[in-house]
């Protein structure tokens, strides 16, 4: 009973515009996406009637899910520690959170994980650590339970993209020593992520996103929100877009090099890549001012890239229009291979 619990899971991101969920089931040991829900808000809905009405649309045969968490409440360290077990880590993570955490930690939830050795003799670990407040990860169960799921795991929406990354990587994204960052513009946030040999590096949340772009639309054309949105996703209009955004846009571009100078000089790594997904990512201009800026090439990346889809289940035509924005939601739905 518990392996049929678990061979089946909703990943539910509940965004600053929309609520996107997917669903991937384990058929065997591939893992196939059986269904999808994606829902905007506007018109009388917010989160918790666009979960509902996600649950009245996806068809979805899970009976859990698993959410994630963004924003200032949430916190991703990447910490260098003595080498320890598990049980005297995540002791010792506690004892020392007032170094980590900008909150108390009686005031959130936390967990680590070690990645592995940081130097060559294995004295040092290199540690993740992940905490979030309370309330925030209370209200996350209580949309879970919106949707009629039971809640499976309550996650961050920066390490959900590394699941998604891994879910699908190429056989040689072991690599050696070379890494990737996975750039995913959201509404009002973009994360980093940076992973090499499909471990965990570096990771990083901005204050900025497509809505940014979008009030610099609307300003520049003295038009009203819908209507920058509208004008920003016209194709017609790519070129006076782009002229308008490229403020914003090359902010966010020079935080990501800066980023990726961290990286590569306190780290030791070089990336050799940027991939991006996001809505705020289709922006015009925006791959070509990334790679410009950040002097990486830059590609878009689907999260669904290699993975079957169940066509009988799953209106494959909707599910390729939103593809880019599912980063998040795919990083979830992936914990359904942790039997």
């Amino acid at each position: 009973m518990y392996w049929r619990r678990r061979k089946t899971l909703v990943g539910l991101d509940v965004g600053s515009s929309a609520v996107k969920a997917v669903e991937i089931t384990l058929s065997g040991s591939e893992p196939v996406v059986t269904g999808f829900a994606r829902v905007e808000y506007g018109q009388g809905l917010g989160p918790l009637e666009a979960i509902a009405e996600c649950a009245r649309t996806g068809r979805f045969r899970a009976s859990r899910a698993a959410a994630g968490l963004s924003g200032p409440s949430t916190v991703v360290r990447h910490l260098a520690m003595q080498a320890m077990t598990d049980d005297e880590l995540k002791a010792a993570v506690r004892f020392d959170s007032d170094k980590h955490l900008p909150f108390d930690v009686d005031e959130c939830r936390l967990d680590c994980q070690s990645l592995g050795a940081a130097d060559s003799e294995g004295k040092q670990r290199l540690v993740l650590l992940a905490a979030a407040r309370n309330a925030l990860v209370d209200e996350r169960i209580e949309q879970i339970r919106a949707l009629g799921l039971a809640p499976e795991a309550i996650d961050l929406d920066l390490l959900a993209l590394a699941n998604a990354f891994e879910l699908c990587a190429p056989l040689d994204a072991e690599g050696d020593g070379g890494a990737v960052a996975l750039v995913d513009v959201g509404c009002t946030r973009t994360g980093i992520h940076v992973v090499s040999g499909l471990r965990s590096r570096f990771s990083r949340e901005i204050p900025m996103g497509g809505a940014d772009m979008t009030l610099a639309v609307g300003r520049r054309f003295d038009i009203d929100g819908p209507a920058a949105e509208a004008k920003k996703r016209d194709e017609a209009c790519e070129a006076e877009v782009a002229e308008a955004a490229q403020p914003v846009v090359e902010d966010l571009a020079n935080e990501l090099a800066l980023s990726l100078e961290y990286v590569e000089h306190h780290e030791g790594l070089e990336v050799r890549e940027v991939l991006l997904s996001g809505g705020g990512a289709l922006c015009p201009g925006l791959r070509e001012m990334f790679e410009a800026v950040a002097r990486k090439p830059v590609r878009w990346w689907s999260p669904l890239e290699g993975l079957r889809v169940d066509e009988s289940r799953v209106d494959v035509s909707e599910l390729g229009r939103w593809t880019p924005t599912l980063a998040v939601a795919v990083g979830l739905a992936a914990r359904v291979r942790a039997a």
